[in-house]
Parts: C-alpha cells; structure tokens; sequence
C-alpha cells in the first residue's frame, strides 16, 4: 500500500507539490486543521504562499498530538523557506527554527512584533515574490524532501531549514538547535539535590603542560558547525580584529534584548575564533537557568539548614543601600527568592544557591547584590570547568586584594620565564603597538599563580595605562593570559578615549560617575590617573624572576589531580568551593560543560563605583598582613577609595 501524504494549505505551492507527489502517494487535501486528520497518514506537508505563524503552531500541536511527522514550506518577504522536517517526540521544532531565525536577525524587535500581529490577523494569502517559477522550484525540493523521509532515510532538514531566494534561485541550508525553553518541544528536567551531586572523575590532558581535556582540533570539527551560522545559528557574526597586535576575533551572541560581543584571543587567528565561540556559549549559559527548571523559593530563614548564606559572599554597606535610586534592599533573611542547586565540595553535599548569585543576569529580580560573570567558566569536562571557574575567582580577588590593600607586588621578568611565546607577546606589543609590559607576582595565600600584568603607554598619545590579570597552576601561562587581555585593549581604544577624554576627566574627580565595566579601564587611559598606581609602579624594586617567585609547576597528566589539589588547598584555608552547573542542553549535545564557581570570602569582581562588595569580606583586611605587606591587619577605611582598573 502508497504512503499517505496530508498536505495541509491552500495556494500555488500546496498545489504543485500534489502535483509532484500523487502518482506515488496517497494525496489528502486539506486546507486547514478543521477538516480533520486521518490516522493512516505518515507525513503531513503544511504549505502555504505566505508566512502564516498561527498555522504552524496549530501544526505543531495537531501533528505532534497525532504522532505524524510534518515539513512546512511558505513564502516570506521574498523568500522560500522549507523545514524543519519535525518528528513527534523529538527536540528541535519549527517554533524553536522560527526563535533562532528571530533572535539571529537584526530587526528582531520589529520581526517579533509582526510575528505576533500575523498570529492574530493571519496576514496575506501570497507574498509578492511568490512566482510560479519559484513555487515551482520550492515544490520540487519539498518533493524529494518528502521522498527521502518515506523511504525512512534521514531528510536534509532535520535541524535544518532550507531558504530559498526567489529572486535568483538561489539556496542554501542552515542548521539551528532546539530551543531548550521552547513550550512545545522543550523538556527541560526539574532542579534537584541528586542532580546537583558532583563526583570528581578522571579527565587526562590532551598533552604535556596543556590544562584541557579536549584539543583545539577536536573543537574544530563542531564549534563552526553547530554554534555559527549567520542566519539563524546561536551565534550569527565573527569578525578578526585586525587592529589588535596579537591574533583576536570577536563573535556575536545574539540575544532577544541584545547583542552579546565575545571575543577569543590567542597567538593564532583561527584558535581565537574557536575560543570567541566558546566565550559566546559561556555568556550564553551564565546569563539565566536553561539547562534545568528552578523550583525552590522561598527565604534564607526557610532554607538555612540546607542553603548558602548570602552574607559570605560580600553586600553592600548600609550607606550604599541608602544611596539615591539604588537598585538593590538591603540582604533580608526574610525575603523570599528562586533558589538553584549546587555542590559545596567543602561539605561534600549538595547546597541550595540563590538564584541571583548563579546567574548574573537571571530574570529572577529578589536579588541583593549585581552579580557578575565571575567564576563562570566552560570546559570540554566538567572537572575542567570547574577549575577554570576557580581560576577566575582566584584571579579577580588577587587584582582586587591588590588594589584594595595597595601591595607592592613583586615585578616579574618575563625574558626570565624561558618561553619564547611570552617573550615575542611582550616584545610585539613594544615594537608595534608602543607599550611597555610589566608583570606583577599577585598570588595569595591559596598559592595559585596569579599575575597582574600592566601595559604602559611609551607613545605621547593615546591610552595612558592598561591593566588586566591571569591566573593558573602554570606561572607562564598565567601571563600569557594576561598579556593576550592587554592586547585585546591596545590601539582599539585610542579613538575612544580622545573623544570622551572630558567624560573620564569628570570620572577621575568623581567617582560616583564610573557607572559600566568600560569606565574602569578607561579612566586610567588618563596619564593624571597614573599616580594612583605608584604602588605598583615605583621603579626602585629589584626585577625577580620566574624561578625567585614560583615552585615549579607540578607535572600531573590528569587535570584532574590538578583540580582536587587547588580545591584541598581552600578547604585547608576553611574556605568553600561551591560549583552550579549551568549546562545547557546545547553544549550537552557536544559533550561540553559549563559552571559557576563561587569561593565564599574571595573579593567579587564588581563594575561600577556604587557596586563596590566589601561588607562581611574582611579578607581585604586581613590577608595583607598574612602575606606579610602590613605590619597588622588594615583598617576599612585604609583601603583604597578610588575606583579600580580591571578591564
């Protein structure tokens, strides 16, 4: 018996591809949903000559209600547009193609409008490019489409749609990935303690002295492919950077209130690209929950038995939360709020997290404090994940325990390191972009390399000073990292700052006015500003060396040895490592990983002067006279009032 074809539409093309398909199918017409499915059918085509969102989504509902695969082809300003094929039960819809399509476009605000008001008014029969020459085209393709999906073999627009230009004919095919929070094929499981639970497994390094578990090579075989595509990817742009002095790239995460910029950047072109990428998928993850459903809320006095408190990780002093418009109450254990789950390796269980500390532009609103990116991190394993979330966390604070305690730090040689990558870094960034390296040795008590790094400007214009920091188990590589920030800044920044010099020179005088990330780095471009680094600056400490500041790095193949190491290490200091995984179903298709890493006690990273955490950290006060810079622990009000410099 013939295979059995609903085409579902009225119109030229729903005409044509019946045409096409009724000397070897079964041909039911129907032109909407009214008239009722037979239970024999096995594949509908819902075909229409114009972009008719309200019928798709009676579709979705009828035909996954019915168990019946079904491929769409319409017409849409002057374009075919033909899949996804969708099967019952199966991630990866035509709502999740047309969310991709929306959010990758550039006139999503004005797309999502129209889609909503063509959903309620059901819009044009046909649209104006609809020719027969094109219909005819799209016919032909939608047929052997169909074709290939009743002989059981795998359809070209399975996660694909095809879009058809019919102006010149042209076509092309374009993957998109489901939509984790789509309300028709999302399934996203429930928050829970037992998933929350984390088991360290082993996770061997690709190769001698390389921190990954997965090689550069391995990325590239899907990172282009699966994230990238300019129509309708999760990433939809890439440009190279060809002002910075090393190799960097930037790719743009488009997200449905704005652009996400994210930049990768290393000694090779096509490497920053896969890491640009990778930054892209991080931000994506960290921003809200969609790899699982919160369902805690409720108050830190409900949940404390089993809950982090709030207090540890730094608010905000009574007279910030008094300050005009500020956007944040004063911490309540009353307050009700989401809670997510993660692990606190500390007490070897799972813990509840708020929701706000987990994601740091999560919807959730009862938040305390603005928290930042700061301890997200992705890794090809989970293990490797977390340690480079912990390797941020350990970053930041040692910048900001400098800062704020104003240690004279000790100034690293870099020709000492022997590496030959870290010598031509800092010499190309002196001979093309005229800046001067210096490294600073910022570790901690925890004994985690960590440097700061600061380029001085040797030109009479431009950008004055530029700082940024790095850490990891390997001191040259911390450098490394910190040198490639810097270079990400130089020469980009230039036209920048000559225009709003004015506007940094009333930042320096007030520091209420140092609002977003950028204002910190660029109010020190001023050479005025210069003198508040002096600390760090002064020329009559002797250089050391690599040798004179660090243990050797200790040689161990699996990255994981490395990560149970550094997290013993806090939990000596009575510290904890509390990890929340924020994989998503994206990154799990690719065996990728990504975490938020939170250290209770460490400094947070903070962008803009009102957003300054130091209430209840008392290690800006105290870990100074640990590492033996002060005689004594500081006092608050000794500690440095003036904005910071991190990038």
């Amino acid at each position: 018996m013939s295979a059995v074809v609903a085409v579902v539409g009225e119109g030229v093309l729903a005409e044509l591809v019946s045409g096409e398909l009724i000397s070897e199918c079964r041909i039911i017409r129907l032109t909407d949903f009214k008239e009722g499915l037979p239970d024999d059918v096995d594949l509908a085509l819902v075909l229409n000559d114009a972009w008719h969102p309200a019928v798709h989504r009676e579709a979705e509902a009828k035909l996954q209600a019915a168990s019946i695969p079904w491929l769409r082809g319409f017409v849409a300003f002057g374009e075919g547009v033909i899949g996804p094929l969708v099967r019952p039960g199966q991630s990866g819809c035509s709502r999740c193609a047309d969310t991709r399509q929306l959010v990758a476009g550039r006139d999503r605000r004005e797309m999502w409008g129209l889609q909503q008001r063509l959903t309620e008014t059901g819009g044009i029969l046909s649209d104006t490019w609809a020719s027969r020459t094109g219909l005819l085209h799209m016919a032909q393709l939608i047929t052997a489409e169909s074709r290939t999906v009743l002989r059981r073999d795998r359809s070209r627009t399975e996660e694909h749609v095809v879009f058809v230009n019919l102006k010149t004919l042209s076509c092309s095919s374009h993957f998109f990935l489901p939509d984790p929070l789509c309300p028709l094929c999302g399934h996203l499981p429930e928050d829970s303690r037992d998933s929350a639970q984390i088991s360290l497994k082993p996770s061997p390094k690709v190769g001698d002295h390389i921190y990954r578990s997965r090689s550069l090579q391995e990325l590239k075989t899907f990172l282009a492919r699966d994230y990238l595509d300019y129509r309708i990817g999760f990433i939809n742009g890439k440009m190279l950077d060809l002002a910075s002095p090393l190799a960097d790239a930037t790719v743009n995460l488009p997200m449905l209130e704005q652009d996400e910029l994210t930049a990768g950047r290393t000694n090779c072109y096509a490497e920053s690209e896969l890491s640009a990428i990778l930054e892209g998928l991080e931000r994506y993850c960290g921003t809200a929950p969609r790899g699982k459903r919160s369902v805690i809320f409720g108050s830190y006095r409900q949940l404390a038995g089993e809950a982090l408190d709030p207090v540890t990780v730094g608010l905000y002093a009574k007279e910030q939360y008094e300050l005009p418009g500020f956007p944040f109450p004063p911490f309540d254990p009353e307050v009700e709020t989401h809670w997510v789950w993660g692990y606190s390796f500390a007490q070897g269980r799972p813990i509840l997290v708020p929701q706000w500390l987990a994601y740091y532009s999560s919807p959730c609103r009862q938040g305390f404090v603005y928290e930042t990116s700061n301890g997200c991190a992705l890794g090809g394993s989970l293990e490797e994940a977390i340690m480079y979330g912990m390797l941020e966390v350990v970053e930041r604070d040692s910048f900001l325990l400098t800062w704020y305690a104003q240690l004279p730090l000790p100034r690293i040689d870099p020709q000492s390191a022997g590496d030959p990558d870290l010598r031509l870094m800092v010499d190309r960034l002196r001979s093309v972009a005229g800046f001067d390296v210096l490294l600073f040795n910022a570790t901690t008590e925890n004994g985690i390399p960590s440097i700061w790094a600061v380029a001085k400007n040797r030109k009479p214009n431009g950008v004055n000073l530029i700082c940024a920091a790095g850490a990891h188990p390997d001191p040259v590589r911390a450098a490394k990292g910190a040198v490639h920030e810097l270079s990400g800044m130089m020469l980009t920044l230039d036209h920048k700052f000559e225009t709003n010099r004015e506007d940094y020179v009333r930042m320096f005088h007030n520091p209420s006015l140092v609002r977003d990330m950028e204002d910190h780095s660029m109010l020190y471009s001023l050479p005025e500003a210069e003198p508040r680094l002096h600390f760090l600056l002064e020329e009559n400490r002797p250089m050391r060396t690599f040798a004179q500041e660090f243990e050797p790095t200790p040689k161990h193949r699996d990255l994981t040895e490395d990560l149970k190491a550094m997290i013993g290490k806090f939990v000596q200091l009575n510290m904890d490592v509390i990890v929340v995984d924020q994989t998503t179903p994206e990154l799990r298709r690719n065996g990728l990983h990504c975490v938020k890493v939170l250290i209770p006690g460490m400094l947070p990273m903070s962008f803009g002067y009102h957003f300054t955490r130091l209430e209840g950290l008392e290690r800006a006060l105290r870990v100074p006279a640990e590492l033996g810079y002060t005689e004594r622990s500081l006092r608050p009000e000794e500690l440095n009032a003036h904005p910071h410099p991190f990038p």
